[in-house]
């Protein structure tokens, strides 16, 4: 009996949280808000940073251009380049046989 009681109270509990007819949130849309919250939190913290020689403002100028020039999240498989930089699988050598 215990059984049942608990199965109808988390179908009951789960109904209540996904009920029908309840348009749910666009993922790719969440996604992509987020990153660009993340984005900025990262910039914020990076301008931040004091730099007193060379290395420190070359390492805050390679971590902002990557910042920059990162894809947006959603991009289809297809859209991204199909070239191969050698064939897959490799051939075989000929003294293999």
């Amino acid at each position: 009996m215990f059984v049942v009681v608990r199965s109808v109270f988390w179908l009951t509990a789960a109904y209540m949280v996904i009920a029908p007819g309840v348009d749910l949130p666009d993922g790719q849309a969440l996604a992509a808000q987020a990153m660009a919250a993340g984005t900025k939190a990262v910039s914020q913290q990076i301008d931040k940073v004091e730099c007193a020689d060379i290395a420190c403002l070359g390492g805050k100028t390679v971590i902002a251009a990557a910042l920059n020039a990162s894809p947006p999240v959603g991009t289809p498989m297809h859209a991204s380049s199909t070239t191969r930089l050698a064939p897959i699988p490799r051939p075989r050598p000929d003294w293999a046989g």
